[in-house]
């Protein structure tokens, strides 16, 4: 039987990501808020500046590092995962190397700064994959969960 990768569409990933974003203020709305105070949410200050080394490490470092861990660990971020889906090697649709995990995450600002056409892509790609999926070689795959890793493990198979 060949199994076809059923790939996850644009309004799926765009739900992921809103889900993503608010777990992610989550984490750092109350970091930020107890190393900085409630001064740090008013302050006016010139883009891309920081407030400090913490600032930075929380706005940046900190969602490289989960977005990087969660992709070769669980195969997903919450939002993704909790909208069953996968992000998987776009060749073997096995997990992600830390190499594809860190370049899928830089290459967003290349789906970003063409005023979000890397994202629209998605719309039109075949195989659902924005400006980042391609340059990382990566797919997003919707499982549905009565199939799951079964058939993933399937689809991985048939693919190699």
């Amino acid at each position: 039987m060949n199994a076809q990768p059923q790939y996850a569409g644009f309004w799926r990933r765009v739900g992921a990501t809103l889900i993503d974003t608010v777990i992610l203020l989550a984490v750092i709305t109350p970091l930020l808020y107890v190393l900085y105070g409630a001064a740090y949410f008013t302050a006016a200050r010139p883009a891309f500046s920081y407030a400090g080394v913490g600032d930075f490490m929380i706005n940046q470092v900190l969602p490289l590092l989960m977005a990087v861990l969660l992709w070769v660990k669980f195969r997903g971020t919450p939002g993704k995962r909790l909208l069953d889906c996968v992000v998987v090697d776009a060749a073997t649709l096995g997990a992600l190397t830390v190499r594809q995990a860190v370049i899928r995450y830089f290459a967003y600002l290349a789906s970003i700064l063409p005023l979000g056409l890397g994202f629209l892509w998605i719309l039109r790609d075949r195989r659902r994959q924005g400006f980042h999926d391609l340059i990382a070689k990566t797919v997003v795959l919707y499982l549905p969960a009565d199939e799951s890793e079964k058939s993933l493990q399937r689809l991985m198979e048939e693919a190699q």
